[in-house]
């Protein structure tokens, strides 16, 4: 019974340009865009998955399903490879968003601290700014985040300030 359960969690792959490299990101749960997406009422979270070496997101498609299904499937749980570590499929339409800084190039965005740019650019330009994180790394995954959380202090806030449209 409980594997039927987690046969039917939606787990939607997409490939993005993030600091001009393509980009695996795969999101547990119906939200696949955070900005535009009226059919789903938003989430106020966001659970962010950073995975350990060789960064291959997949493997962590059972733990986000668990995840979600704990969280009474309340709260998106989005997995991102690393930069260069995941190559669309052929047929796989990449997705570019519109006022994407995302498209510029990071320097060195293999190197660590490249890495650590690549996220901070993905949740930049895919997460509102308003919306609570709660960021999970896995090995080096743990030292991006902690990284991250360096670089952008805000990441951390307790309460966000409401802003308007």
């Amino acid at each position: 019974m409980d594997s039927e359960l987690k046969e039917e969690i939606p787990v939607h792959e997409e490939f993005i340009l993030c600091g001009g490299v393509e980009t695996q990101v795969l999101k547990c749960g119906p939200w696949t865009d955070l900005f535009n997406d009226q059919s789903v009422k938003r989430p106020k979270l966001l659970i962010f998955i950073i995975p350990g070496n060789p960064g291959f997101s997949a493997f962590y498609v059972p733990f986000a399903k668990a995840l979600y299904s704990l969280t009474n499937r309340r709260f998106p749980v989005w997995t991102i490879s690393h930069a260069g570590h995941a190559l669309a499929p052929k047929d796989k339409k990449i997705l570019t968003t519109s006022e994407d800084s995302n498209a510029q190039e990071i320097k060195d965005i293999y190197g660590l601290n490249g890495q650590i740019e690549h996220k901070l650019a993905f949740l930049r330009t895919h997460v509102p700014k308003d919306m609570k994180l709660v960021l999970i790394g896995h090995s080096i995954g743990s030292y991006f985040t902690l990284q991250m959380l360096k670089r952008v202090p805000e990441l951390l806030k307790e309460e966000m300030c409401p802003h308007h449209h």
